[in-house]
């Protein structure tokens, strides 16, 4: 019997047969484009493998899953898995799986460039001499070499971003729940980087813990004229503490590649905010990342199919006799 394979991102059904094409014979499936919970709930239920939605758009909640018998693998072609409830995924044996580092250094190389076009008002500049401007006197920058940049979360893209750091001179502080090291950084409190750095740098997944991590106390006590940078989820930062912070001047400017709600809204007054650098969640959006997060797809399905247990499962399951022989 062919393995049913459900894909919830928009990958295309050839795409993903070919993708699996070779040893193992497979029905690929694809579901509508969002909001399709009927769809999702129907092919889901009888699936072996699914392929996550890389959009966060089809989710998967406890109610979906419970009713998944035959689901063996949840892979994300992501590196957030919030879509998913991953604790009931594993009460009811499913391995739920991202693609780890796939995009690091496309998220690291976006970072930097959204600290440089911050100190050196980058965008700010380009429009003013659009409008016909000559604003030079207002653009006084400074060197990212000076400035002590914090990192919150030394994982895959944080550790990309401390190198690229380091060979501009910075001073690199990380704070990370996990014991973690790497040369040339100085791993120091997660209140003390706060205090301590001109440019704080948020790359740490999204659960319980991290929602709402950088609130309206730790925007406090950054130090006035610092700047935050955030490119993991939306949620880790309270949006309203944010806007806060900025329309009071105690922050000197922030970059966002994502948001508490996507797309975000028409009327949120970053938009508005000449000292915030806005992106649409593409900060992994390189043809690089694409082609490695595919073959990561491949890679950890395929396992599944050989009857190997998947690799970068996050929720802690191993699937034993359950899987195919």
């Amino acid at each position: 019997m062919p393995a049913r394979v459900v894909c919830l991102s928009p990958y295309s059904k050839k795409q993903v047969e070919d993708l699996l094409s070779g040893r193992h014979s497979v029905e690929v499936v694809t579901v509508p484009d969002p909001p399709a919970p009927d769809a999702v709930l129907r092919e889901c239920s009888l699936a072996e493998l699914v392929i996550g939605d890389k959009r966060h758009a089809h989710r998967l909640p406890r109610e979906v899953l419970q009713r998944m018998p035959h689901c063996l693998l949840i892979q994300m072609p992501s590196v957030g898995y919030d879509v998913i409830d991953d604790r009931a995924a594993a009460e009811f044996g499913i391995a739920v799986a991202n693609a780890a580092g796939y995009n690091r250094d496309a998220v690291a190389d976006w970072t930097v460039m959204a600290i440089l076009n911050l100190i050196r008002r980058g965008s700010w500049g380009d429009h003013r001499l659009r409008e016909g401007g000559w604003p030079k006197p207002e653009m006084m920058g400074r060197e990212l070499g000076a400035l002590t940049v914090g990192i919150v979360g030394l994982g895959n893209v944080g550790s990309a971003l401390a190198i690229r750091l380091l060979s501009f001179g910075s001073r690199v502080l990380c704070a990370d729940v996990v014991e973690k090291s790497l040369p040339g950084v100085e791993r120091v409190l997660f209140g003390d980087l706060l205090e301590l750095a001109d440019v704080v740098c948020v790359h740490v997944p999204l659960n319980e813990e991290t929602h709402h991590l950088i609130d309206a106390e730790a925007l406090t006590r950054m130090p006035k004229g610092a700047y935050l940078i955030n490119a993991s989820r939306g949620p880790v930062v309270d949006e309203k503490a944010l806007v806060a912070a900025l329309e009071s001047g105690h922050l000197g400017g922030a970059a966002l590649d994502v948001f508490e709600q996507e797309p975000t809204s028409t009327d949120n007054p970053l938009r508005q905010m000449e000292n915030v650098f806005l992106s649409p969640h593409v900060g992994g959006a390189t043809r690089e990342a694409e082609a490695r997060v595919l073959e990561v797809v491949r890679d950890n399905l395929t396992r599944v199919l050989d009857g190997e247990e998947p690799s970068n499962v996050v929720n802690g399951v191993r699937l034993g006799a359950r899987l195919r022989r």
